[in-house]
């Protein structure tokens, strides 16, 4: 199929063979395109086995080059993050697209196997997590679901799980990814996505912060590249422009800032061509003449509601939200950025000075992303006030004070906020939750901690109000990078967005049941972690043989059990596992 876009406008930093380059991908993709659309689901299923077989002898390359790219030394204590974050995500995919494939391959449903039931407001909820013995092991305590858009009932969302699947020779044509440049396995799970979940095959530019990736990518994904399902270019935003107005490309998504997404969508918002972009945004004429859909982060709350919390309790969440922050030096769409609590609590003062304690002693680390060192600049100066540390800074917004700029700026930085609002309990909650949904910025995850006393006393009014949350996904007692790392989770922003208003993006990915009409994937996690989480001690709560997370910035193992759980994603081997999950106890 050939898009009716008109022909693209070479970017004068393009030469011509530059040009002829990219062209000769986009027609081996083309050939590519009808080749994979003439594979069954079976043959599919072998091609993702065979692609598992070559990532898993890329993980250790994989990890060290990320890590080294990042300016985490050999030693460091963070370097675990670049394991669990790029090939453990990736490894953990294409198990559980294989398995959706193995059932439709067999004429059975891709939901065959898992619980379907009701969410509040007449939605449908998929449970997604856990789905198989090593889910259960390896997160214990952890799950998932997927809830629904209202309207789609359970027999709907059982005959169109499958998505593109369920008619694999339709092809989808040649699909442009824009990868990102901050999480090394984002562009893969994307390019497996537009794949799986819409039979279109990649072109995939990888952000020039991976440029150190790319030789291990084109080794991992071998089996992707050699067929013509797949091509990698590198390039900076010439190379983006010629992509994203060729007329021999189909779709485009993109990972990153909703700046990029207006400039590709509608020109540029400054320079010489600003008034035109105005014009064609004021006419609805939008420069791209082809789809796209986009994830694109926003300012994520973290909602501590208060209850009597122990003082493990409150040491425990302070460094769970110093790691949902300060984890990949904030460089993440994912990371909390503002944690809303309650004046009336009253722990308050506790909590507040636990979390001084978790935010500033957690390891130091560069500040890698581009931009960063400015945008922490520019946070110093919005908050005079605020608590400057080396790589990181923590506001502390007092009644009267602005929030504005913390609420309203994603800063992809290291920089935490803290508001107040009045209240305890359901009223607190309600509160919280409107203040998230009407004064920050995005809709793309949302974090909740409360202790089970508090929240059995809610009874429904907690459903009740989880289910207001307008947020692509929410965590509860979790971070929301465990929806994201777990692959039948779907991870985008809350829906509803369009081009000409993206918020936090358009669409989602991973997903890897291939549902259709998402609404928003809900984790849940252990408010206590093991030998806490035991029922004697855990007050009620979920129970969990899980010690503190190795992705937790204070793990004091977690290099060393993050690199030992991708090992055995990869390879197995229970001896492996043992000595992996001796490490964890002592983390």
């Amino acid at each position: 199929m050939t898009s009716t876009a008109a022909p693209a406008k070479a970017s004068p930093e393009l030469d011509a063979d530059e040009r002829a380059a990219l062209d000769a991908h986009i027609d081996e993709l083309r050939t590519g395109s009808r080749t994979w659309a003439s594979l069954t689901l079976s043959q599919r299923a072998t091609l993702l086995r065979a692609l598992r077989t070559s990532v898993a002898a890329a993980t250790e390359d994989w990890a060290n080059t990320a890590a080294d790219s990042k300016g985490l030394t050999r030693d460091h204590a963070l370097r675990g993050e670049e394991w669990l974050s790029g090939p453990y995500s990736v490894l953990g995919a294409l198990d559980a697209y294989t398995d959706t494939l193995e059932k439709l391959a067999a004429g059975r449903g891709a939901l065959d196997g898992i619980s379907i039931g009701r969410a509040p407001g007449g939605r449908t909820r998929v449970e997604s997590f856990p789905v198989t013995g090593m889910d259960k092991l390896l997160l214990s305590g952890y799950s998932g679901e997927v809830w629904l858009q209202p309207g789609i009932t359970p027999n709907t969302a059982r005959q169109s799980a499958g998505l593109a699947q369920l008619t694999p020779d339709v092809p989808g044509g040649v699909g442009l990814v824009l990868g990102a440049g901050n999480v090394t396995s984002i562009p893969v799970l994307d390019t497996l996505y537009e794949l799986l979940a819409h039979n279109r095959v990649v072109l995939l530019k990888v952000n020039p912060t991976q440029d150190p990736l790319v030789p291990v990518y084109e080794r991992a994904l071998a089996p992707l590249i050699a067929p013509g399902f797949l091509r990698i270019v590198r390039g900076g935003a010439a190379v983006g422009a010629y992509l994203t107005g060729h007329p021999d490309l189909d779709h485009v998504h993109i990972t990153g800032a909703a700046t990029t997404f207006d400039a590709i969508v509608w020109g540029p918002a400054s320079g010489p061509q600003a008034a035109a972009t105005k014009r064609r945004r004021r006419e609805n004429r939008p420069l791209l003449k082809k789809p796209i859909t986009a994830e694109l982060g926003g300012v994520s709350p973290i909602i501590v509601v208060p209850g009597a919390w122990t003082d493990a309790d409150l040491t425990f969440h302070a460094e769970h939200i110093a790691t949902m922050r300060l984890q990949n030096c904030g460089h993440n769409c994912i990371a909390g950025q503002v944690v809303i609590v309650s004046r009336d609590w009253a722990q308050a003062d506790q909590f507040r000075a636990a979390l001084r304690r978790a935010y500033a002693s957690a390891p130091e680390r560069p500040l890698w992303y581009p931009g960063a060192p400015q945008r922490l600049q520019q946070a110093a100066e919005d908050y005079p006030d605020a608590l400057v540390l080396a790589d990181r800074l923590l506001v502390e917004v007092d009644e009267g004070s602005d929030a504005h700029a913390v609420q309203s700026t994603e800063y992809f930085a290291p920089v935490l906020g803290v508001v107040e609002l009045d209240g305890t309990g359901q009223t607190f909650l309600d509160a919280a939750v409107a203040h998230a949904n009407d004064e920050l910025a995005g809709t793309l995850g949302a974090n909740v901690l409360i202790d089970p006393v508090t929240e059995k006393a809610m009874s429904t009014g907690f459903d009740r109000v989880i289910a207001e949350l307008r947020y692509g996904s929410v965590a509860i007692n979790a971070w929301t990078a465990v929806g994201f790392i777990v692959p039948t989770m779907t991870w985008g922003a809350f829906p509803g967005n369009t081009i000409d208003d993206v918020g936090s993006g358009i669409g989602v990915v991973h997903n890897a049941l291939l549902l259709d009409g998402v609404e928003r994937s809900v984790v849940r996690g252990p408010f206590r972690p093991f030998p806490r989480s035991l029922p004697i001690v855990n007050g009620g709560g979920v129970r969990s043989i899980l010690p503190k997370p190795p992705w937790f910035v204070s793990a004091r193992t977690g290099a060393r059990v993050s690199e030992g759980l991708t090992r055995f994603r990869a390879h197995g081997g229970l001896l492996r596992l043992a000595r992996t999950l001796l490490a964890a106890l002592r983390a």
